[in-house]
């Protein structure tokens, strides 16, 4: 089950690779910015000696684990020796030849129908009718409203000088924010991760009527891919039950996770987030398995958004108003996301000019700034679902208390992941028919 796959890494490579070409013929590849990354990634998978590589010390250690033939990991290392490493080999050649005249420009207005693919790909994320010029209309809109939020708390905390990015940024700097950026420091805050996971599954009854079966628990994003992952994600847990879901948070730096918004990080990928709604889903019984294992990007990341502010609605900061700047700056750092997205896309912003704006509006750390903006250069749209999403998630259940009054049961509103993701215009839908007046 193991070799197969492994067996069928290096065609797959080599398969990206015929793909890539044709899209270059069409002149459609990437900004030399993240072909350096893309360069970067392949050495991290390249350059230890086939016996060394991960893809080998796993294998073997699961196999002597399990009590089966280690002569299967001799198997393994031969695939990647004999096939994969000349198949990894042949991609970065071939994408050192791209970079070679590749542009710096970030936005896919630079591509062949650049403003029609910016508009069918915010919408096939948001699944809303959003358009480039209103996203960007509306993030500038939430970033002063949220800013302002922000700046009121830094002032009951002494913190007057500057622009609120600039007193985030100083509080970031912190000793008593920042974790030792050292194995053990990472392991720390890990075990934190995992203390907030726990605290919130006791609460969760007060807000839920369905909680999931399965465990969460918090990981690191593994060191050979952290260049080029995002700062956090999730993973559920397979439907056999076999190991919990994960949480992963990227710890390329701890400076760029800063003690004071982790606890909203953890709501946002665990509970009540991601873990809720995706565990929800998987484990109904009511839906069928492709609408169990359906994402959509705006239902899904609004979601996670909301769950963030439920957490906060549910006093999680009272006396820490600290942490709930970090609340607030995450929420700031999806309404600038609006901004920088079409930004890049629609209003031809550089590399530079979306990274200082970024960090100029949410005092995010430069190195965790830059990753993002890369991110969204090739990934267009996607980013703009979180605040959409959230927005809708909130408007939805304002209407349904404006419907249904004092008999409004929020426990029951929540119900609704049972039913799994869905585009945000079917959510309304749904929402409409389960709490009319």
């Amino acid at each position: 089950a193991y070799l197969a796959p492994l067996a069928a890494f290096a065609p797959a490579v080599d398969q990206d690779i015929a793909r890539q070409r044709e899209d270059e013929a069409k002149g459609v590849f990437a900004p030399d910015y993240i072909l350096d990354t893309s360069l970067r990634l392949l050495q991290n998978l390249r350059e230890k000696p086939a016996a060394q590589s991960s893809l080998v010390t796993g294998f073997a250690a699961k196999l002597k684990a399990a009590g089966l033939p280690e002569a299967r990991a001799a198997e393994a290392e031969k695939l990647i020796a004999e096939r994969l490493h000349p198949a990894l080999d042949r991609q970065r050649a071939y994408v050192e030849q791209l970079r070679a005249k590749a542009t710096h420009d970030a936005g896919v207005w630079r591509l062949p129908d650049g403003e029609a693919f910016y508009a069918a790909a915010a919408e096939a994320s948001n699944t809303t009718s959003l358009i480039g010029d209103e996203i960007h209309k509306l993030g500038l809109e939430q970033v002063a409203d949220i800013s302002s939020r922000i700046d009121a708390i830094l002032k009951t905390q002494g913190m007057t000088q500057g622009s609120v990015g600039e007193r985030l940024v100083a509080l970031n700097k912190q000793p008593n924010q920042v974790y030792p950026n050292t194995d053990e420091g990472k392991a720390e805050l890990i075990g934190l991760l995992n203390q907030q996971i726990a605290a919130f599954y006791k609460r969760l009854p007060e807000a839920f009527i369905t909680l999931p079966k399965a465990p969460v628990e918090a990981r690191r994003v593994p060191v050979e891919i952290q260049a080029g992952a995002p700062g956090g994600y999730y993973e559920n847990a397979p439907l056999d039950g076999s190991r919990p879901a994960s949480y992963f948070i990227n710890l390329r730096d701890t400076f760029d996770r800063p003690t004071f918004g982790l606890a909203t990080l953890t709501y946002h990928e665990a509970v009540p987030g991601h873990h809720l709604q995706v565990s929800l889903a998987l484990e109904s019984t009511s839906i069928p398995l492709i609408r169990r294992r359906s994402f959509f990007s705006g239902y899904s990341e609004g979601w996670a958004l909301y769950a963030e502010q439920l957490a906060d609605e549910m006093g999680v900061y009272e006396g820490n108003p600290l942490g709930r700047v970090g609340y607030l700056q995450s929420l700031l750092f999806r309404a600038t996301r609006l901004v920088v997205d079409s930004g890049l896309h629609v209003k031809r912003w550089s590399r530079e000019q979306a990274t200082d704006y970024l960090i100029g509006i949410t005092g995010i750390a430069r190195g965790r700034s830059q990753n993002e903006i890369d991110r969204y250069t090739v990934w267009p749209g996607q980013a703009t679902s979180y605040k959409i999403g959230h927005t809708v998630w909130n408007r939805l259940r304002d209407q349904a208390k404006s419907a249904q009054g004092q008999s409004f049961d929020l426990r029951r509103f929540h119900e609704v992941l049972t039913l799994g993701a869905m585009p945000l215009s079917v959510l309304e839908r749904v929402m409409g028919e389960r709490f009319r007046a």
